[in-house]
């Protein structure tokens, strides 16, 4: 990475909070909605800032009602609460570790308690650590990101399906990273090209019940984990090494989650989408 793209920042806690960064991400679609989600709800992790935000909104925007799930960033779900009631639509905020088992059950509970039905899972949220050496991975950083970024996909996953009916859709968010490696992110490319595999293997076992599963891999994407992530040299500079050299937006992203979650999607499932600044990948 050689081009400054943002000011150079950082923040100590991850998945990081959307309100801090500089310049704000762009989430709000580009487009009016024509009701592709009308009388759906959507259940989103990591919905309350980056893509899930985005993906929150957008999917708003087209009709659907939203539950979202976050760690600890109150400011940025409030944020996020507000634009999907500006789009004319409901939400709900749920705070917890997706880790937790016990958890992900709770909230698809409050889901169907508040809305009566759930026909959209967007399995997103995840975290990230570098690390220059492959030794300087610990047990314990292993185990935390597998937790978050796979075990808590399952774990919803599997509530989720006690109420998903023929034509509902869930759509994984996994990375470039899980096709072309990253040498400081390891842990974290390893859980992506699991999502990748997960996406695949679930798409077959739901294919008899009409639930579609597909997945979304973006590239480099302007959002809060990335300050949390990087130093703020490199967070000034994400998104240069892409082919476009610049780091995409998240509403540049969340159309294909409207896409996959919608009628426009209607055959495709255990596919894998590329939005990703041009890097040519095997899909």
């Amino acid at each position: 990475m050689s081009a400054q793209q943002q000011p150079a920042q950082r923040q100590s806690h991850q998945p990081g909070r959307e309100y801090q960064m500089q310049p704000r991400p762009q989430y709000e679609p580009k487009f009016p909605g024509v009701g592709k989600l009308k009388g759906k709800v959507a259940l989103i992790t990591g919905g309350d800032s980056g893509i899930g935000r985005a993906v929150a909104v957008a999917m708003a925007r087209e009709g659907a009602k939203i539950a979202i799930i976050y760690l600890d960033e109150d400011r940025d779900a409030d944020e996020t609460l507000a634009a999907i009631k500006k789009e004319g639509s409901e939400g709900i905020k749920l705070r917890g570790d997706i880790a937790k088992e016990e958890f992900c059950f709770e909230s698809v509970d409050q889901v169907i308690e508040r809305f009566g039905r759930l026909d959209i899972l967007v399995n997103n949220a995840a975290e990230q650590h570098e690390a220059a050496d492959p030794l300087d991975i610990s047990a314990a950083q292993l185990q935390h990101t597998f937790q978050t970024n796979v075990f808590g996909m399952f774990y919803l996953t599997k509530a989720a399906l006690r109420h998903l009916k023929e034509g509902s859709s869930i759509i994984n968010t996994t990375s470039v990273t899980a096709y072309k490696g990253n040498k400081e992110l390891i842990d974290y490319a390893s859980t992506k090209g699991a999502i990748v595999a997960f996406t695949r293997s679930l798409s077959q076992a739901l294919v008899e019940k009409k639930i579609r599963v597909n997945a979304v891999a973006p590239g480099p994407i302007w959002t809060p984990l990335i300050p949390a992530s990087y130093s703020a040299e490199d967070t000034a500079k994400h998104g240069s090494s892409a082919p476009m050299q610049r780091a995409g937006q998240p509403n540049e992203v969340s159309p294909y989650y409207v896409l996959l979650a919608s009628d426009d999607g209607a055959y495709m499932s255990g596919q894998v989408l590329h939005p990703n600044g041009g890097t040519i990948v095997a899909s």
